[in-house]
């Protein structure tokens, strides 16, 4: 039996960039996929002259890894940046779709919050910093440091949109570390914008509120399919079903296809799963951690894709999309324009309108079947868009466990998870559970998590 130096279980961006990373460094890598395809939940169809994207649609520059992650798989001329006609995002009040003010003047103005909500955010820097040890939900930060108005409609729709989750139940500190940093370094948020400028502009990393977006000529899995294409050892449809940690002599992984069983050795073993899926692979010599994984909730989410002809759609569609806070109940989370948010999207005199359903909000919305969450989507967009008629074609994905939540107590969890690590040397976690759940989250987890077994491998 050939023995590999690291052995990578899960093929999405965090196990490739992970693979990727390990490879540049000279070891010899072995990639197990239990999937027909590498990529996880990225994936870009071509349907009728429309780019349908069934996860991500797009990712933000938040750091200098991914330039270096896509100049070194030849992307770089492949990336498209988001076009300047997304600038604008609506958020829904009173069943309409309100502009998200951009600039001071805009926010004075702005039909989004009344105006004791705006007089009400001259006191946010007075309001005392929490104790740094403190878990407070998001909602209980945001009520606390700006009120309720602003975590109804600014916070409560935009968790809703990154996470597909419940800004009551997640962590401040795990899903919005920034955040609470920006109020134990500075004592206030708007303090910490102002003060902290210049020594951000002094950073590489840059903020998700003003990196640029961007995706790639043929959608995101361009990214996932170079580095697939780059790896020398990627194997799909073997699933890993067993691993026994051998102390200092490693691990052995048994996987299973439609060859039969395999059994594979390695030095290192990185396991790049979701948390439910990690949690019964360790469960056997890592119990606390497997618990710890297991609690990690992933709500159902469905990606509904509605292609129209532009003329039978009102709005404008001037702006990367619309987001929806719960307290407007309605049945979807929010819609991306998507052929406003990049070129090529929809051939001429079509757009295309990406929208999600389910979430921590409605999680049964999303496991209703593809045929009611188009009818449930179309209704949607016929009153928030002026969408008449049918579409001319729907696209539904369901993910029946999409994305995790950083929920209280996700850093303790997280601890369990890197006690496990410490305890079996040469063990490694890394996926979108740790560390942030975008796609430069991933990358920039990964090549930290390269390095560390680099460095336990003493390469």
């Amino acid at each position: 039996m050939k023995r590999d130096d690291v052995i990578v279980i899960g093929a999405g961006i965090s196990g490739l960039a992970t693979a990727w990373w390990l490879e540049r460094h000279g070891l010899a890598v072995r990639v197990l996929e239990a999937g027909p395809r590498a990529g996880g939940t990225i994936g870009s169809t071509r349907d009728s002259g429309f780019l349908v994207e069934a996860g991500p649609n797009s990712t933000l520059d938040s750091t200098p890894l991914l330039a270096e992650l896509m100049s070194g798989i030849g992307l770089a001329d492949e990336r498209m940046a988001a076009s300047s006609a997304a600038r604008n995002r609506y958020v829904v009040r009173n069943g309409r779709p309100i502009p998200l003010p951009l600039t001071p003047a805009a926010f004075l103005t702005t039909e989004l919050f009344s105006w004791r909500a705006k007089l009400a955010l001259a006191r946010e820097p007075f309001v005392a910093a929490a104790p740094a040890d403190a878990e407070e939900s998001v909602a209980q930060f945001v009520r606390r440091r700006l009120g309720a108005e602003f975590l109804d409609f600014a916070v409560d729709p935009f968790v809703s949109g990154v996470y597909a989750g419940d800004p009551e139940t997640l962590s401040l500190r795990a899903a919005f570390p920034r955040l609470h940093a920006l109020e134990q370094r500075y004592g206030s948020l708007i303090r910490g914008q102002i003060v902290g400028a210049r020594e951000r502009a002094r950073n590489a990393e840059k903020s998700k509120q003003s990196a640029p977006m961007f995706s790639f000529r043929n959608g995101m899995q361009t990214l996932t399919d170079a580095l697939a294409a780059r790896l020398g050892s990627l194997t799909p449809g073997a699933e890993a079903i067993g691993i026994e940690a051998h102390g200092a002599r490693g691990f052995t992984v048994a996987a299973t296809a439609a060859t039969g069983e395999s059994r594979f050795e390695a030095s290192a073993l990185v396991v790049a799963t979701p948390a439910y899926v990690a949690a019964q692979l360790v469960a056997p010599f890592a119990p606390a951690a497997a618990a710890a994984l297991e609690a990690v909730p992933y709500p159902p989410v469905a990606v509904c894709a509605c292609a129209y002809s532009r003329a039978a759609v009102e709005h404008p569609l001037d702006g990367f999309g619309v987001l929806i806070p719960r307290r407007e109940r309605r049945a979807v989370l929010g819609t991306i324009f998507s052929s406003t948010l990049f070129p090529n999207r929809a051939p001429a005199g079509s757009v295309l309108l990406t929208t999600f359903v389910g979430g921590a909000r409605n999680p049964q919305r999303a496991l209703q079947g593809d045929k009611a969450i188009a009818a449930t989507v179309q209704a949607e967009l016929s009153g928030l868009l002026g969408a008449h008629g049918a579409a001319q074609w729907v696209r539904v994905t369901c993910w029946p466990r999409a994305i995790p939540q950083y929920t209280l107590g996700h850093l303790q969890r997280m601890a369990q998870v890197a006690r496990a690590e410490h305890d079996r040397p040469g063990l490694f976690f890394c996926a979108n559970y740790r560390g942030g759940i975008a796609v430069g989250d991933c990358v920039k987890s990964a090549a930290a998590v390269a390095g560390r077994v680099v460095q336990a491998l003493g390469q």
